[in-house]
């Protein structure tokens, strides 16, 4: 069976929901995608969020089932389609596993894991009528491992291999799925960082330096433009990944 829109072309406007678009991150890629036209509904949760001239706001707490259907009801209630998914929002835990409650991991894994599955288990049945693409933002931590970040570094893992199984199982609906390392960010999350730790994600990319919000929401909205992605993670910061 063909894919649904295999013959349609792709709207030039396209309905995007972002989750955790009041972080660095999340409104780059609101303000890019802003910019460039599309309509896109900022899912922003308790964090204050700093507005984006075409953006709408939307209540949008990835940890509750209720709250990722209903901020996808709201994309298709104004535009009809829902014709993007991009799952920023997570969260960050730096510390050594014998210092990590049970709580804690949970947490962790409800929103960055938990998070991807409920966006996409609400968006993917809109999207398989007339295709669609999800993107994850992922870590290097989960390709690689980290000493400290082994809740973290294990919840971003299981979001690379969600990304690869969703991939097949949507592939036939014209539904992509992909992830995206944007690599070290600096952000209100990594200012507590020593200069030392710092220059030490320095001296790890190839090209010395950091790399930059605006950057990966390009190639985010690069990646939004393209048919014939899908399955794929891609590495934006120049560290080897073995």
């Amino acid at each position: 069976m063909n894919p649904p829109s295999e013959n349609l072309p792709a709207p030039a406007t396209l309905a995007v929901l972002v989750s955790g678009a009041s972080g660095v991150l999340g409104q780059a890629i609101v303000r890019e995608l802003a910019g460039a036209g599309h309509r896109v509904f900022a899912g922003v949760h308790r964090r204050p969020w700093e507005p984006v001239p075409g953006a709408v706001p939307v209540d949008l707490d990835v940890a509750d089932d209720t709250s990722c259907r209903a901020a996808v009801r709201r994309v298709l209630d104004d535009t009809g389609r829902i014709d993007a998914v991009v799952h920023v929002a997570g969260v960050i835990l730096d510390a050594l596993l014998a210092h990590i409650g049970p709580d804690d991991w949970d947490r962790l894994f409800s929103v960055n894991l938990g998070g991807a599955m409920r966006l996409a288990r609400a968006a993917s049945r809109p999207m398989a009528r007339t295709g669609g693409h999800i993107v994850h933002i992922g870590s290097h931590s989960g390709t690689v491992g980290s000493a400290g970040q082994s809740a973290y570094a294990a919840s971003k893992a299981a979001l690379h291999g969600f990304t690869l199984s969703l991939a097949r199982e949507l592939g036939s609906r014209d539904v992509r799925v992909n992830t995206v390392l944007p690599g070290f960010l600096l952000s209100p999350l990594t200012a507590g960082l020593t200069p030392e730790r710092l220059q030490a994600y320095r001296d790890a990319n190839l090209l010395g330096r950091h790399n930059d919000p605006a950057e990966v929401a390009r190639f985010v909205a690069f990646l939004l433009s393209t048919r014939n992605v899908s399955g794929q993670l891609f590495a934006l910061d120049s560290r080897v990944i073995p």
